[in-house]
């Protein structure tokens, strides 16, 4: 009789392919479990045992940072005012970013909260989180430089720091294009940017209204250094800018068009048509999207420049 034999894979090559499989997966395990930390704008060391898998931030612009970082997966509620990107309506709301539910927030167990410093009225519930073990992280983004130093840290909070790294470089180049297109341009217009109509109130040189201004090369009239100026009809035709800027959003919800507004039509800015209505989300909150604010302020101003052929979703009709 012939007999026919089958070799079989020796038990030390079997154990051997398991532990080198074990080790891998055991290496990637460790690398997502991995404590992590980063020091926040109040100079506090957050340190997290592993990357955080249910974050709560407090401000849209700390939800819009999370999702283009891709770390929208762990976002797992929002505030009441919260829409964009669209998909984070359908979270649970906490209630308003300056006056957030605790109850609630506690109740969808977050590994990390993400607060904006000029949230001060919410102070007293940022420390009831605290005092309840919840990490808080604190960021004061008021520039393109804050904006993008928080991203990357949220990108080392939530484990995405490499695919945060790479949105925040491409994010600076196209900012670095704007101002390298804008640096060619011999005018450097006086713009005002109106925060709020009524009662009127305009951007200092604190905030994003500023940073924007500045990247595509344009002043402010406005010299304050506080974020946000109470003014008044008077002073702004006193300093009878070069283009007026009018955001529309929650703080300005109904500006109205200045051309139609008494004494506005004295206005060199109103006369030579330089008159702009704007995204509040996009212009003035410190988040991704700022980079597309300064890339349709530059079309605007400088239409030579920047060809209205070009795409431009940031765009409000006027």
């Amino acid at each position: 009789m012939r007999r026919i034999f089958v070799s079989r894979p020796s038990h030390s090559g079997t154990w051997f392919a398991a532990s080198v499989v074990s080790l891998v997966l055991g290496m990637l395990l460790g690398a997502a479990q991995a404590a992590v930390e980063v020091v926040d704008d109040t100079g506090r060391t957050v340190r997290l045992e592993a990357p955080a898998r249910r974050v709560i931030p407090l401000y849209g612009a700390f939800a819009e940072m999370l999702y283009a970082i891709g770390a929208g997966s762990a976002v797992a509620g929002r505030t009441q005012a919260d829409t964009y990107p669209p998909e984070i309506t359908r979270l649970p709301s906490v209630g308003t970013h300056m006056r957030p539910n605790v109850e609630m927030i506690l109740g969808l167990k977050p590994d990390l909260v993400v607060q904006s410093a000029s949230r001060r009225s919410a102070d007293p519930e940022t420390a009831r989180l605290a005092e309840a073990g919840i990490p808080v992280v604190v960021f004061a983004p008021r520039d393109f430089d804050g904006v993008f130093s928080a991203m990357e840290r949220l990108g080392i909070l939530t484990g995405t720091a490499e695919n945060a790294r790479r949105v925040v470089e491409d994010l600076r180049r196209r900012l670095d294009a704007v101002r390298s297109r804008c640096a060619g341009v011999s005018e450097r217009p006086r713009l005002v940017f109106e925060i709020r109509a009524d009662p009127l109130a305009v951007a200092g040189r604190g905030g994003m209204p500023q940073a924007v201004m500045e990247a595509v090369g344009a002043v402010n009239a406005v010299a304050l250094p506080d974020p946000i100026v109470q003014t008044s009809v008077e002073n702004i035709l006193a300093l009878d800018p070069d283009g007026y800027i009018v955001q529309k959003g929650p703080m300005n919800p109904s500006p109205g068009l200045p051309q139609q507004r008494p004494h506005f039509d004295r206005l060199r800015a109103v006369r030579s048509g330089r008159v702009f209505m704007v995204d509040e989300a996009l212009y003035s909150r410190p988040g991704p999207r700022a980079v597309e604010a300064a890339e349709d302020l530059a079309r605007r101003l400088y239409p030579s420049v920047f060809p209205s052929s070009e795409p431009n979703p940031a765009a409000l009709p006027p």
